[in-house]
């Protein structure tokens, strides 16, 4: 059997995956796909592949296209989530701050540098208008359990994350959302080490006809809702907002999207160069 390794976070996105995990329906067409949490998101994704620690990562898009153009082993495949991915805006309850523009100048808490995290303050920032060698600055915390203790006691002034993911954490009292910040171009792709697209694309081929075929039949499974409220502690009419606006796909990423991606990271100097998209991309 082979042996091929996963890894994603551990968000009500990637269910679909669990849920074929768990029918073995890898297994069954002889693939050992062995899944990996990040708690770190993308910076600890896109490490993962550079290492050879993980084959196969379900990632953001703006983050795995940076990565590749800064030297990453790896292609998309294709989408997993074309709607956006809305990033919330969060200050702890006790901080002081109460609208987008008091953030101006103050620290972003990031999981880490080159994650999805750090590129969207820049990008939200870059909307509203400040000066990113003035107006942003930063601060590590790993992951989102790193920014529910520092928060509070100020290691870091405010914090970007998926908004259903944080929204217990708002409702509890430990964060306030100031604000939403949508990508603009679908969320979450499908990327692979060029070393496994040589080796095994057949393998790779299974994989997307397995989790494609669970995904197109996601919303419709009975008791979804439930199922998702119950496992990653979301109110019932959350996850129901949250499925309604939520489109997974099947297809491969456009060129104008990954031309629109590279074109803000080029903006905020986030990368130096822009490279052609079918380095960027591989068709299985």
């Amino acid at each position: 059997m082979k042996e091929i390794r996963i890894g994603g976070v551990p968000e009500h996105f990637n269910l679909a995956w669990y849920l074929t995990l768990k029918e073995k329906s890898f297994q069954k067409e002889g693939i050992n796909l062995r899944w990996k949490n990040y708690f770190g998101g993308t910076g600890a994704m896109n490490k993962g592949l550079r290492e050879k620690e993980i084959d196969i990562a379900i990632i953001l898009t703006e983050g795995i296209i940076r990565d590749i153009i800064n030297g990453n082993p790896s292609k998309i495949v294709q989408v997993f989530v074309k709607s956006p991915l809305i990033w919330g805006i969060h200050v702890a309850s006790t901080s002081p701050y109460q609208t987008i523009s008091d953030l101006k100048g103050k620290h972003a808490a990031i999981s880490r540098f080159g994650s999805g995290s750090h590129l969207m303050a820049h990008i939200h920032a870059k909307n509203q208008g400040w000066d990113l060698t003035k107006d942003l600055k930063f601060r590590e915390i790993s992951n989102l359990e790193g920014a529910l203790k520092g928060l509070p006691i100020g290691i870091g002034d405010y914090f970007m994350w998926e908004k259903f993911t944080t929204k217990p954490y708002v409702d509890n009292g430990v964060f306030r959302r100031l604000g939403n910040c949508p990508t603009p171009w679908p969320c979450f792709v499908i990327a692979i080490r060029n070393e496994i697209l040589e080796k095994d694309s057949e393998s790779i081929k299974t994989i997307l006809e397995i989790i494609n075929q669970e995904t197109k039949q996601f919303k419709t499974l009975p008791n979804i809702d439930s199922i998702i409220s119950n496992r990653y502690n979301q109110k019932i009419e959350d996850v129901r907002e949250w499925l309604s606006i939520t489109q997974w796909s099947q297809e491969q990423l456009e060129e104008n999207d990954i031309q629109e991606v590279q074109n803000q990271l080029y903006t905020i100097n986030l990368i130096d160069k822009k490279i052609p998209s079918e380095t960027i991309l591989y068709k299985i």
